[in-house]
């Protein structure tokens, strides 16, 4: 039980990573909130979960107020904020630069970047409150090196490093670690958008081609992303901030 008696609000919990933290937090021991912009995947990512330790709120992570609310949520149902997994993010269109739409860019900078921001806002007061706590941000190998076709989300995961480091420097005084985790390719809905972006007449084939390209020789499953983030969430990690920590399968070891 690495996480007894914590608390932690997790974006983009609806999504695959996010239904893989929370059921792995909870089942350490931690009181959980997911959030995510709709109810309806909400409601059907908590049936998923199956736990009694994880709640739900809907919020729009670049706006200033949802990301203050989240936390005012998580506070008033259970007592404060110990952990913020700030794991919510979009891919945008698979498009080269020169044909990419400019409201593609601002929409995936918003949700990546600005919705990181606003949470980080939020959340160091509420995990000051309590002493001191674990921040991990959902970046990805895109923002390790370049990835074409992808230039928007590249940036932003790129970005949120950048915020990592700031924030890390930042915190440290009030007990805060921050830290990021890079994974590669992870077996969820994202990917087959990508997937079919990459390739539309042929989506097997595009997850066949980066597959190989993955040392481990497959795509990581939810729980392989969440385990890295439960050990930085924990105690275990008392002495790690400023890290990236990359779950690539080997991705990176060329």
């Amino acid at each position: 039980m690495r996480l007894d008696g914590k608390v932690a609000v997790i974006t983009g919990g609806a999504g695959g990573i996010g239904q893989g933290a929370a059921r792995r937090f909870a089942a350490e021991g931690a009181n959980v909130l997911i959030v995510d912009l709709a109810e309806d995947a909400l409601d059907d990512a908590l049936r998923a979960i199956g736990s009694n330790r994880v709640s739900a709120c809907a919020a729009d992570i670049t706006r200033a107020a949802d990301n203050e609310r989240m936390f005012q949520v998580a506070t008033e149902r259970y007592g404060g904020v110990d952990i913020f997994l700030a794991n919510a993010g979009i891919e945008g269109a698979v498009a080269p630069i020169v044909e990419s739409r400019e409201e593609d860019f601002d929409r995936v900078m918003a949700v990546n970047v600005k919705g990181v921001w606003l949470g980080l806002k939020s959340a160091i007061p509420a995990l000051a409150a309590r002493g001191g706590g674990s921040i991990v941000i959902t970046s990805s190998v895109a923002g390790l090196s370049g990835t074409p076709g992808i230039a928007p989300y590249g940036a932003s995961k790129h970005a949120v490093i950048g915020l990592m480091r700031a924030a890390a420097r930042e915190c440290a005084p009030m007990n805060i670690r921050v830290n990021t985790v890079n994974p590669s390719p992870v077996d969820t809905r994202m990917m087959r958008s990508l997937e079919a972006g990459m390739s539309p007449d042929d989506p097997q084939a595009a997850r066949e081609r980066i597959a190989a390209n993955i040392p481990l020789g497959r795509y990581a499953q939810p729980d392989d992303i969440a385990r890295v983030m439960l050990f930085l969430a924990s105690d275990d990690a008392a002495f790690v901030t400023g890290a990236i920590y990359k779950a690539d399968g080997g991705s990176s070891a060329y």
